[in-house]
């Protein structure tokens, strides 16, 4: 018996391609568009992740004294989050010039994403961000080579 693999990419387009897709025009200009928002959200994420790290790590000392015992899963939700817009950056090149390797970085900040969701106990806003972001992933992957 012959073992199957299947990346979570292969599994998640499963999933998302039997959805309804968007009209062709709407995903060109997504394609489009895409480097752009990945370059200003990266930068922005970045830059407001590490002041937000910064700003964290002066004051969990005083979190941790008023009883709040989530403090290590905010800050690595907080550093997943700057994980996730460093690779939006990294992405943009790839995504200005259609290659599958700019998707895939795409598809990785948006899972380092859901892990920052999730860390933050933000899991509801979580899911719903994660599912409209691989939604609009995969209606633009074709575009990708």
């Amino acid at each position: 018996m012959a073992k199957q693999t299947t990346t979570w990419q292969e599994k998640f387009e499963d999933f998302f391609v039997k959805l309804p897709s968007l009209p062709k025009n709407w995903q060109q200009v997504l394609v489009k568009i895409t480097p752009f928002f990945a370059l200003i959200f990266g930068i922005l994420g970045v830059l407001g992740g590490l002041a937000g790290l910064g700003i964290f790590s002066v004051f969990s000392p005083f979190l941790m004294g008023t009883g709040m015992n989530s403090v290590g899963g905010t800050f690595l939700g907080m550093l997943a989050a700057v994980v996730a817009s460093a690779l939006l950056l990294a992405a943009f090149p790839g995504t200005r010039m259609k290659k599958m390797q700019g998707w895939n970085m795409l598809f990785w900040s948006e899972v380092a994403s859901l892990l920052s969701a999730f860390l933050s106990y933000s899991f509801v806003g979580g899911m719903i961000g994660a599912f409209i972001g691989f939604y609009i992933l995969y209606q633009i992957k074709p575009y990708y080579k």
